[in-house]
């Protein structure tokens, strides 16, 4: 039976029984559910696929994603830490789930109506686009909270990583039936694979690229179920009237003692400025790419599906690794690989790495032929291979610093110190990249952020 949000932290020195392991199992399957909205729409298949083909220009484009980004954002901020705290005082996670669940699926379904070309359709794209990410995002918090009841503490690591790197596996998964049966050249009308798209979807109007939204949808609602139906609950504590009042009256007490947990407020801050800089890596890195070297849909997604690869090896490694050596020294050592990643990146263009001028891509050439391509791609698989253990290793130090009667509240200011400044990163980098006309030098503004999320995470004690 799993441990209750009533059971104070002196049930947590004491021996206690855990979730079953298929409890366990489909608890980590909600990694799996939720990653084709992260793989196929915000990085490298919907997104490029706006930004080259609804949006007039790829820089308009990118500019758009990334306020209608920073807006679902600040959404995301305003409401996480209400609801964390208003959960741990109701107890129930799942209805949250569901209902933000829900989120997801209409609005990712709703984004099958982005046609190319047309311009009229993009202020209600994005606020689908937002309305989905709201739901994903806030529904992931409440999952993030049933994790202390699952597993054993010294086991945390390891869960997280695993589920992230079930999580990349999905996204691969997603990826390869994409790209393989349904997205098709414009050009060949063909697939990767060299089929006729499934179910007869245009490749001139872009329907390969337009099914992910409803797909994203059917995926979730599929492979959410086993958490439903198996993964148990916390029970259900106070109505929600009085979990409402409670909840506030917590968090206003939470908020005023911040300051005086300096660890958990040094994390929260260095939370808030990397996780910035992750999420607009991960939103612009496909978009960046396909503005600089010009790629397809087919390029793009295979370079994600190489990139996921690399991310469930990293997260499964960074698991265990988070076990061994502590959360903080792997969201280090990730953050560094990404600082370093990102500063390669911008020294390579499509006709030359660092200072050497060298060969462009060719136009219906080979697939990643150019030696600027292949650079891009070992760099992105860094990136891959670093973001997932900076995501599980984070979730993984919250719970150690964090009072265990409080975790879905802590799980709320968690996902608001990853999202009240969520609009910054966008925000900056489509204003930047607005008025130089330059992607890249939109994309400099990361490095900053990275830099300063390392030297917040030093102050960090995680004792």
């Amino acid at each position: 039976m799993a441990v209750t949000a009533d059971s104070g932290p002196h049930i947590a020195d004491m021996q206690q029984n855990y979730a079953p392991r298929a409890a366990v199992i489909s608890w980590i399957l909600f990694d799996w559910a939720t990653q084709p909205f992260f793989t196929l729409i915000t990085t490298f298949v919907f997104a490029p696929y706006f930004a080259t083909h609804v949006a007039s220009d790829p820089a308009s484009g990118q500019a758009q994603w990334g306020f209608a980004t920073a807006a679902a954002g600040l959404m995301i901020a305003l409401m996480s830490p209400v609801l964390g705290a208003i959960a741990d005082r109701s107890g129930r996670r799942k209805p949250w789930i569901a209902a933000f669940g829900a989120l997801l699926v209409i609005g990712s379904g709703l984004m099958w109506f982005g046609k190319p070309g047309d311009t009229s359709v993009i202020p209600p794209l994005l606020l689908a686009y937002g309305i989905a990410t709201i739901g994903v995002e806030l529904a992931t918090v409440f999952n993030n909270a049933m994790m202390p009841s699952l597993v054993p503490p010294g086991m945390i690591g390891r869960l997280s990583g695993t589920g992230w790197a079930t999580g990349y596996a999905g996204g691969i998964l997603s990826l390869v039936l994409v790209l393989g049966f349904l997205a098709a050249s414009p050009d060949t009308g063909r697939t990767l694979f060299g089929f006729i798209p499934l179910f007869g979807l245009d490749p001139v109007t872009h329907q390969g690229d337009r099914i992910t939204g409803p797909l994203t949808g059917i995926w979730f609602t599929i492979f959410v179920l086993p958490m439903f139906l198996l993964t148990p609950d916390y029970p259900a504590r106070r109505r929600i009237g009085e979990a409402l009042r409670e909840g506030l009256t917590e968090l206003r007490q939470t908020l005023a003692e911040l300051p005086k947990r300096q660890s958990m407020a040094a994390f929260l801050l260095a939370n808030m400025i990397y996780t910035d800089a992750l999420v607009s890596l991960f939103t612009f890195g496909g978009i960046y790419a396909a503005g600089t070297f010009g790629w397809n849909t087919i390029q793009i997604g295979t370079f994600g599906i190489l990139l996921a690869i690399a991310g469930t090896f990293g997260a499964w490694l960074g698991g265990k690794l988070d076990d061994k050596l502590g959360p903080k020294r792997v969201i280090a050592g990730s953050m560094l690989i990404l600082l370093l990643s990102i500063v390669a990146i911008l020294l390579v263009d499509k006709d030359r790495i660092l200072f050497v001028t060298v060969a462009p891509p060719v136009p219906d050439g080979a697939l990643f032929a150019a030696a600027t391509e292949r650079i891009y791609l070992i760099l992105g698989c860094l990136i891959g291979a670093a973001g997932g253990p900076l995501q599980a290793a984070s979730r993984t130090l919250l719970i150690h610093l964090a009072p265990k009667d409080h975790i879905a509240q802590y799980f709320g200011l968690f996902a608001l110190t990853g999202k009240i400044t969520s609009f910054a990163g966008p925000l900056l980098i489509g204003t930047i990249t607005a008025i130089t006309a330059s992607q890249k030098a939109g994309m400099a503004v990361l490095v900053v952020f990275f830099v300063a999320g390392s030297a917040l995470l030093a102050r960090v004690r995680e004792e």
